[in-house]
């Protein structure tokens, strides 16, 4: 199968008159070796339903279907929606059953045509963490995957306890897997090249601490933990407990010292805390 470099990414762009913007995050991988490097770290076989966010001009989908998977591509620009089974058709004419297009924004998807297990994609960097987040919620089949993104995102979300970068990213992350790092990726294997690096992150879901009532309390929790970074928990909490009192109440309760930061507490720690709080009726 004949993968896409430079040169027809360039045509496919004047084709369609699409100019990469900021706005949708777009940045298209021109570079073969790095389109089966991501499709060999993510361990993608035959037979898999592999779910792909913002395909754009269908690089990283063509590597996708060399590997004998079947693609649902979720892609918010309709130029680029329309476009990539006749690309594929062009490409790889003998994979065109294998792909479905899905023109959606990513955060909107429910449900799909098929039931994907494995999530492989390049995220548009303004949106990664909301699109994975949002997605692991919805679709609980995903099992595990691979995404590039920012490196400062991708750093944030493998983070532990301790590291300068966990955050709030990292416990949201954490409550629906385990991540890490996979490679960082040159600049220069992009159209347009970006003003930031970028890096491979693997996950592996693990089961969840909690139900959706939980984890909606946790992230509750979490979201007021990272608000105010430099306080202690017993402050930054007093708001979702009520007063710092009730705070330093809950953090005792949860076998927690009243000196505790968020930067310190595993998602294991978080869920403790997030029991004890009062029912949230609203999706966060």
């Amino acid at each position: 199968m004949q993968l896409l470099g430079p040169a027809e990414i360039r045509d496919l762009a004047e084709l369609l008159d699409v100019t990469p913007t900021k706005k949708l995050g777009q940045n298209f991988v021109i570079d073969a070796n790095t389109v089966r490097r991501i499709v060999r770290v993510a361990e993608v076989a035959a037979g898999d339903v592999v779910l792909e966010i913002g395909p754009g001009l269908g690089s990283l989908t063509l590597g996708l279907l060399e590997a004998k998977a079947s693609v649902v591509a979720v892609e918010i620009d309709g130029r680029l929606a329309a476009q990539l089974p006749a690309t594929v058709e062009h490409q790889a004419p003998e994979a065109a059953d294998r792909l479905t297009v899905v023109h959606q924004d990513a955060l909107t998807v429910e449900t799909l045509p098929a039931d994907p297990v494995r999530l492989v994609a390049n995220l548009p960097y303004n949106v990664s963490v909301p699109v994975l987040l949002h997605l692991l919620q919805r679709l609980p089949g995903l099992e595990s995957g691979v995404v590039m993104v920012q490196a400062e995102v991708g750093h944030r979300l493998a983070a532990g306890p301790g590291s300068k970068v966990y955050g709030s990213p990292s416990v949201k992350a954490a409550w629906y897997g385990t991540w890490r790092t996979a490679g960082q990726v040159s600049r220069q294997v992009f159209w347009p090249v970006p003003n930031v690096d970028s890096v491979l992150v693997a996950f592996q879901r693990h089961e969840q601490p909690g139900d959706e009532e939980l984890r909606r309390r946790v992230f509750r929790v979490v979201d007021a933990a990272f608000g105010q970074r430099r306080k202690m928990l017993r402050q930054s909490l007093s708001g979702v407990f009520g007063d710092s009192a009730a705070a330093s109440a809950a953090l005792e309760a949860a076998g927690l010292p009243a000196t505790a930061r968020g930067e310190e507490l595993t998602v294991q720690q978080f869920a403790a805390l997030g029991r004890l709080t009062p029912a949230v009726s609203t999706v966060g």
